[in-house]
């Protein structure tokens, strides 16, 4: 009879990956926890219940077969696991990295829900591809023949780079338009080394053009190249530029000098990772060293900002935000990464305004939670009379993203927007009104996940192949 392997929770205690001291992470942009060894992983794979109905492949976007590839680590068959795990994933080890899987598979996970601790899904999932990269399994594309298709994708983020590949991997011709000078988006430019760190994205990357796809970068669609000449060189479009405005707020203050995007502060300092000299980092502007630093929002993104400035060095970082800890949009394992490389946080605290150019300080207004909002959420109330001054040097504005006026930018006023400004298609294939056209990830959803974006991406690049087969796809009812 052959020996269980699986079921162990009851034995075996839920053991994450060591995390360095936070004395010493605070000091670079190191990724802060280890990776397993075999005999971890295998041992905390054990631990699957391999439930009949598994809740974390349910409540996982791309619904990766977690339970089999669990179950494969724990045999030690781990070339089989990773071709499970890639089967549904373009990018395993990225996503093992980043995704809130407190908020997706592990918090859904049902010897979670009975008292036994999740299983570390996200770091066993890390280990499988980090080790398919280490014994060569990770190959490029490499299509038994060519197509003459040919299909331009307009961004570098994860949602065109995950259709890239699966187009490449059936021959279609691939070009990928970004308007940076390395591709990845916000994997590259947006999330900081220490919970991505930048050899992962450009491994990535270099397999795309190992595959033969082709990157046209520092190519700004629509002073660039026209959003019409990329229609005309190719027989499909995908749109997959993200969103990237800032959300802005109307306060007395805003637009002084210290009062800064998050994304402008991301950039720099990622940026300042790679090497390149930026200008606003050395003048001080986006440099959080030796600085009083307030950062506002509650996202995942505010998170990166906080913990960004204290590896730059700031005298104190508090994060302001208008609901309780219990309602963050963030990730609950950031906040405590957060607090303990020494953020504090004010929660039922929003800014009023800001006071001095450069900018001195923040006007706070205290917060209580009123009544649901029709999201079902409390909707924050202010305290009247409980305003406070905040002493800040550098202010840091982490409140969300919105999507470009693309119509405008790229002269197509027939492009399909909503009223918030993303673009209308069909959330399945992708396709657009406009004949040949389709968009997918942020510019269609509104600032969301990375995982939601390379779904979004691997289904697009399904329908193009479908639209180049000539196979039509029977509507759902």
């Amino acid at each position: 009879m052959a020996k269980q392997v699986m079921l162990k929770f009851t034995d075996v205690a839920r053991d994450m990956p060591e995390k360095r001291p936070p004395n010493l992470r605070r000091t670079d942009f190191d990724e802060i926890y280890a990776e397993y060894a075999d005999r971890k992983a295998a041992e905390q794979s054990s631990r699957c219940s391999q439930c009949g109905v598994p809740y974390c492949q349910t409540h996982c976007p791309l619904h990766n077969n977690i339970p089999d590839w669990l179950r494969l680590t724990a045999e030690g068959r781990l070339e089989e696991a990773y071709e499970i795990s890639q089967a549904t994933n373009t990018f395993p080890e990225i996503c093992g990295r980043i995704c809130p899987q407190d908020r997706l598979c592990e918090g859904n996970c049902v010897i979670e829900q009975s008292g036994h601790g999740t299983v570390t899904i996200g770091s066993i999932e890390k280990y499988i591809t980090d080790t398919a990269w280490e014994k060569g399994w990770v190959k490029p594309a490499a299509p038994r023949e060519e197509r003459q298709e040919s299909v331009g994708i307009i961004g570098a983020g994860p949602g065109g780079l995950a259709a890239a590949d699966m187009l490449r991997r059936t021959g279609v011709q691939v070009t990928i338009y970004d308007r940076y000078d390395r591709a990845g988006g916000l994997l590259t430019y947006g999330i900081p080394g220490f919970k991505l760190e930048k050899d992962v994205v450009e491994r990535r990357n270099a397999q795309l053009v190992d595959g033969g796809v082709t990157f046209e970068l520092n190519c700004d669609v629509g002073r660039d190249i026209s959003f019409g000449a990329i229609r005309g060189k190719h027989d499909a479009v995908i749109i997959a530029t993200g969103v990237y405005k800032t959300r802005e707020i109307e306060a007395p203050g805003v637009g002084g000098f210290g009062v800064e995007r998050a994304i402008d502060f991301l950039t720099a300092s990622n940026r300042k990772s790679f090497g390149d000299t930026v200008e606003e980092f050395e003048n001080g502007r986006l440099n959080a060293a030796g600085k009083k630093v307030v950062v506002i929002g509650g996202g995942d993104t505010a998170m990166d900002c906080v913990r960004t400035s204290i590896r730059q060095g700031a005298e104190s970082v508090k994060c302001l935000y208008r609901r309780d800890r219990a309602n963050m949009p963030g990730s609950q394992r950031e906040v405590q990464n957060a607090e303990e490389e020494g953020v504090i946080f004010e929660w039922l605290s929003a800014p009023k305004g800001f006071v001095g150019d450069p900018v001195t300080g923040v006007m706070v207004q205290k917060m209580r939670l009123g009544a649901p909002d029709v999201t079902g959420r409390q909707a924050p109330e202010v305290i009247e009379g409980a305003d406070y001054v905040e002493d800040a040097d550098l202010v840091i504005m982490a409140l969300g993203f919105e999507p470009e006026d693309l119509p405008v930018l790229w002269d197509e006023p027939d492009l399909p927007v909503n009223r918030w400004g993303t673009i209308k298609a069909d959330y399945v294939t992708g396709a657009t009104a406009l004949e040949g056209v389709y968009a997918v990830g942020d510019i269609v959803r509104g600032a969301s996940l990375v995982v939601w974006a390379i779904k979004d991406g691997r289904d697009c690049a399904e329908a193009i192949l479908n639209d180049f087969n000539g196979v039509q796809r029977i509507a759902a009812e």
